[in-house]
């Protein structure tokens, strides 16, 4: 059965166009069915095709790819589901544009189940997962959740973390296998290439080409183990460029990229990290390419929700009811060639506030936008690290809480407590005290603290930013010292 959108979404699109897209869906839904175990990639111009819309009708149809849909049924625990959803291109399924990064879970069954319950009676249906995180817990803790439910209640990613360690295609294949044992699926909705970028065409053809692995990747899509192939994208910009630029030979499902506010055009000034390309790049070659965009770091590890007060300021005069996290992620999903977009909700009032933001998203206003633009402006002259708090540069061999100091500092940054080089300045000894202070206690263990750093260099090559991460420590004990 066809779901018909919402009124609010009628009023957006004409009328008669409407029932040619109607009518075409209906005829085309059993084929569809039947073709879902062989993937094929649908440009734009494939997708409009696929439709039977002309191209007298092409510029209607713009306003429905992606087609955001608003549901608004009761689940099966009679609670509202207003979620906005968007159609992936190939198979036509109905994916949240809320989706729940699984990375930073709490390592607890109960409370997990107790988020992933509330997740999916709310309309959330995307679940993002890989192999590392969490050490490997998070697929085991996120399985165990969704297995209570019936298999077409949600779709699940997770990816081949093979960029550590073993890259040959047995172990590839090992990890693979795993993957689908530990989240107890005889098939992966999303499956994703981690992390292509870091190291270079060099890592990449190392990772997924002289393996064979990426052939092997194909084959398990064209037998329906993988129903969804793509990859997530960090470091340079070449890879990236190579992989869509092959579209026609892969034909990637999906492209994972990090997007904000800030990074749309401030990606690459960012202190400490060598980008390539900033997200505005990124999403334009993806919509352009017809590949559909999966957001991760939608608030910049958390840094777009915990704002200067200044900034606060200018946001609650246009909305004062609104977080600046909100704001963030009506930012994101205001963009239509987005599919979903994930957020780590390992608390329940974030989830809750978020499943709120997308039930239904509110898009921002043309004014919205450009009050975000300028403040993006302002901040991109602020010397924070972009550290999104992945944690893969864990555990440190000398103790050192990478993760934690960095949060710190951007906190200090972002709340103007931060020290400012010239130490003539008149609150200069005030603003050091109080931020020694306040980084005692965010750290109150000092073998913690940044001074620990011995420069060994062994978190470089896992830091997916690329951050220099001994400099970057570096300057916040030239912060503390006296």
């Amino acid at each position: 059965m066809v779901k018909i959108p919402t009124k609010n979404y009628q009023k957006n699109i004409q009328f008669s166009f409407f029932f040619v897209y109607l009518q075409t869906k209906t005829a085309n839904l059993t084929q569809r069915t039947m073709d879902r175990k062989k993937k094929t990639d649908l440009s734009r111009r494939d997708f409009l095709r696929r439709l039977g819309i002309g191209a007298g009708s092409a510029m209607a149809m713009m306003a429905l790819e992606p087609l955001s849909v608003l549901a608004q049924k009761k689940t099966d625990k009679g609670v509202a589901n207003r979620m906005t959803y968007r159609v992936q291109h190939g198979s036509g399924e109905h994916i949240s544009l809320l989706g729940f990064g699984m990375m930073r879970l709490p390592n607890n069954q109960d409370e997990v189940n107790r988020l992933v319950d509330y997740a999916i009676e709310h309309g959330v249906n995307y679940f993002d997962t890989a192999p590392v995180y969490m050490r490997g817990e998070s697929e085991v803790l996120t399985g165990n959740a969704l297995a209570r439910y019936p298999r077409e209640k949600f779709f699940v990613a997770t990816k081949m973390s093979n960029q550590w360690g073993d890259s040959s295609l047995e172990g590839a294949k090992k990890m693979y296998m795993t993957s689908m044992k530990k989240l107890r699926v005889d098939y992966i909705d999303y499956y994703l290439l981690h992390s292509i970028g870091g190291g270079g065409m060099e890592a990449f053809n190392r990772r997924f080409i002289d393996n064979g692995l990426l052939d092997f990747l194909l084959a398990e899509r064209k037998a329906g183990r993988i129903r969804h192939l793509g990859f997530s994208y960090h470091g340079d910009v070449r890879v990236f460029d190579w992989l869509l630029d092959h579209q026609d030979e892969y034909h990637w499902d999906f492209c994972q990229i990090q997007m904000n506010f800030l990074d749309w055009r401030h990606a690459s000034i960012r202190g400490g990290r060598r980008v390539d390309a900033d997200a505005e790049y990124l999403y334009e070659k993806c919509e352009k390419t017809g590949v559909q965009c999966v957001i991760m770091e939608p608030l910049r590890g958390g840094a777009l929700g915990k704002v200067s007060s200044d900034v606060r300021r200018q946001l609650q005069a246009l909305r004062p009811d609104d977080s600046s996290a909100r704001w963030a992620f009506r930012w994101v999903g205001s963009y239509s060639n987005i599919l979903t977009t994930l957020s780590g909700m390992n608390k329940m009032e974030h989830l809750e506030d978020n499943v709120q933001t997308f039930s239904p998203l509110d898009p921002c206003t043309e004014a919205e936008n450009v009050l975000l633009a300028k403040i993006a402006d302002e901040m991109a002259g602020v010397p924070t690290i972009p550290c999104t708090t992945c944690a893969y540069c864990m555990p440190c061999p000398y103790g050192v809480d990478i993760p934690g100091n960095f949060a710190h500092y951007n906190e200090a940054v972002n709340q103007k407590i931060l020290p400012l080089p010239d130490r003539t300045a008149a609150d200069y000894a005030a603003r050091k005290q109080q931020f020694l202070e306040s980084y005692q206690k965010a750290l109150p263990d000092q073998n913690t603290w940044a001074r620990s750093c011995q420069d060994c260099e062994e978190c470089l090559s896992k830091c997916p930013q690329q951050i220099r991460i001994p400099n970057q420590l570096a300057r916040i004990v030239q912060t503390l010292r006296k």
